[in-house]
């Protein structure tokens, strides 16, 4: 592709993105292009480049309602995935300002891993509705294992569904969360057949925030696609989940997260979670495309 596309950057949590607005899909995004924009040598950089486009213009948002916005969502390898929780946040805060869409009641919109639900609060964070999960483990609490650099052994993992793959493995300590290597992509055991995120986590117990009983955690992730981001909003809805699995019944539902970009929070609701937190429009501009 050659010529000129109008781009914005945004950040959630400092998981950053390179969004446009591409609503009739005129714009053929390729791997390639995708590589391109997110390289931060030769491109704009990213974790992800995410197209604002109307479902029914392209072939993932076919069994959605033609008229819903799509959040296309790319990994920086230029791979696609079906979900991202700090992009889509960002996503909201890109609809608001670029398509104008009013947040202030909510907005439904489409992804690849279903329809997912974001609005705005008063204080300026976005929430959004994540949609359905699925926790592995059965009995045990764990079905899986992963190695990783930094770690002796091989850990237990416990699998968690998001609408996209995670592996969450608890830690004893942050002095062991800190000493990980995540610059090589941890290895789990089985091998998910299409890949996944890998979350580390330690818990660090529970506060009170005016009279609600909430969890604390933090936790560092490779991404599948993107190796280590500052944050993963999909992976602290996992491990959020994992923690209160391994917890038992009476654990907080509501899970404030620490990740290196920042803190969000995870609110887990019957079969589904909300994740909150900023999302932040930092910079547009022109990149200039060549073939």
């Amino acid at each position: 592709m050659t010529g000129d596309l109008t781009f914005v950057k945004g950040h959630g949590t400092r998981n950053d993105f390179v969004l446009f607005l591409d609503e009739d899909a005129s714009i053929d995004l390729t791997p390639e292009l995708v590589r391109h924009l997110a390289d931060r040598r030769g491109g704009v950089g990213g974790d992800g480049v995410i197209r604002a486009v109307k479902a029914g213009r392209i072939a993932a948002g076919s069994e959605i309602d033609p008229d819903l916005w799509f959040m296309d969502y790319w990994n920086a390898d230029g791979t696609t995935s079906e979900m991202c929780g700090n992009g889509a946040r960002v996503f909201g805060a890109f609809l608001e300002a670029y398509a104008g869409v009013d947040l202030s009641g909510g907005v439904d919109f489409g992804t690849r891993g279903g329809l997912r639900h974001v609005s705005k609060s008063i204080d300026g964070r976005f929430a959004i509705g994540m949609g359905e999960y699925t926790v592995g483990g059965g009995t045990s609490g764990f079905d899986a294992e992963v190695e990783a650099h930094g770690l002796s052994v091989a850990r237990p993992a416990l699998s968690v569904d998001m609408g996209n793959p995670h592996h969450v493995v608890a830690l004893a300590s942050t002095e062991e969360l800190d000493g990980l290597d995540l610059s090589v992509a941890p290895a789990v055991s089985p091998t998910p057949p299409h890949g996944t995120n890998v979350e580390f986590v330690v818990a660090l117990g529970e506060r009170d925030v005016d009279g609600e009983v909430r969890g604390r955690v933090r936790m560092r992730v490779h991404e599948r696609g993107s190796g280590e981001t500052q944050s993963c909003g999909t992976g602290a809805c996992a491990v959020a989940l994992a923690v209160a699995t391994w917890a038992g019944p009476g654990s907080p539902r509501v899970w404030d997260v620490e990740v290196p970009g920042g803190e969000v929070t995870v609110r887990i609701t019957g079969s589904s979670t909300t994740l909150e937190g900023p999302a932040v429009l930092v910079a547009e501009g022109v990149a200039k495309l060549s073939a």
